[in-house]
């Protein structure tokens, strides 16, 4: 799993990126009451936003930490976007992306390093 400095995380599997926020993230927006996913078939560039959550505080847009094809949205977070506070590093994933450079990912933090990161904030 690879970590953005804007709380995004990624998990490769092949050429599939699994994209979502951080616990983190998800515990600075307070409870989740609102997520919109792209849409299969979409091409995003990385840094580009590319979904948006909303919470009881606020509403950020979620960040691509790859370039690619989106390949599926996580169209179960419009009717429980709670799974995203429940589960954010898991089924609260955002969306899939087919990786059009996997190079990007030498520039994202591990886990580690992203931990180290967290203790700066």
């Amino acid at each position: 799993m690879h970590f953005t400095r804007d709380h995004e995380w990624v998990r490769l599997d092949g050429d599939i990126a699994t994209v979502g926020i951080s616990k983190h993230a998800a515990d600075q927006l307070g409870d989740v009451v609102f997520v919109e996913t792209p849409e299969a078939g979409k091409t995003v560039a990385q840094k580009d936003s590319f979904a948006v959550v909303e919470s009881v505080k606020a509403a950020s847009d979620v960040y691509a930490p790859v370039s690619g094809e989106v390949i599926e949205g996580n169209d179960a977070l419009a009717s429980a976007p709670e799974t995203v506070n429940a589960d954010p590093e898991g089924e609260g994933w955002f969306a899939k992306i087919r990786v059009s450079d996997d190079s990007q990912l030498d520039a994202l933090m591990d886990r580690a390093a992203y931990d180290a990161f967290l203790a700066t904030l």
